[in-house]
């Protein structure tokens, strides 16, 4: 049985928890989806998915908790959206608790205010996908471990480091379960 976590501290959690389940349930995979709110319960993930928020908020409750420690001594795969992009770098433009598991510099608000939040198409993992951008970081570079699985006009809003995926959006406001399935099938 595969147990997924959503990190449930602060940030858009009920989203991401529900389209887990479904994604679970399209993939027929018999597992069990959570919310996450102590080194405890993130001890017993196989992944974990971090989403949307305030991510210096998020950052410092990670590491008060000791679920930063937790994620990186049992190397537990992350699916990071907008904040959780954020928190997986190595480096941001802005002091903060950082996770430091993927080889990037994340330059926070980098589409603008809450109010240049905007809806596009996107390209990722080859196939076209509803882009859902809310005050939304991008990359500014990649060290040699990571790999660019998406653009939006040459900005990089995705990457992928080994079992851990960075989202500059939110695929969790869609209907689209795409990116939750291929997220589980690294974890599986």
């Amino acid at each position: 049985m595969i147990k997924i976590g959503i990190l449930n501290l602060q940030g858009a959690v009920s989203e991401h928890f529900d389209i887990t389940k479904k994604a679970l349930k399209n993939l027929k995979i018999e597992s069990k989806v959570f919310n996450v709110r102590t080194s405890e319960e993130a001890s017993r993930c196989d992944g974990i998915i971090i989403s949307g928020g305030e991510s210096t908020v998020i950052g410092k409750l990670l590491v008060e908790t000791g679920i930063k420690n937790i994620i990186i001594n049992q190397k537990i795969p992350i699916f990071g959206t907008c904040a959780g992009m954020v928190l997986l770098a190595s480096q941001t433009d802005f002091e903060q608790p950082l996770l430091n598991i993927m080889d990037m510099t994340v330059k926070r608000n980098a589409f603008g205010r809450q109010k240049d939040s905007f809806e596009k198409e996107i390209e990722i993992f080859g196939e076209k996908y509803p882009g859902v951008f809310i005050r939304a970081p991008a990359v500014e570079s990649i060290g040699a471990n990571a790999q660019i699985i998406s653009k939006l006009d040459n900005i990089i809003i995705g990457v992928k480091q080994d079992k851990n995926i960075a989202l500059a959006f939110h695929p969790e406001l869609t209907q689209d379960t795409r990116l939750h399935e291929h997220f589980i099938k690294e974890v599986l």
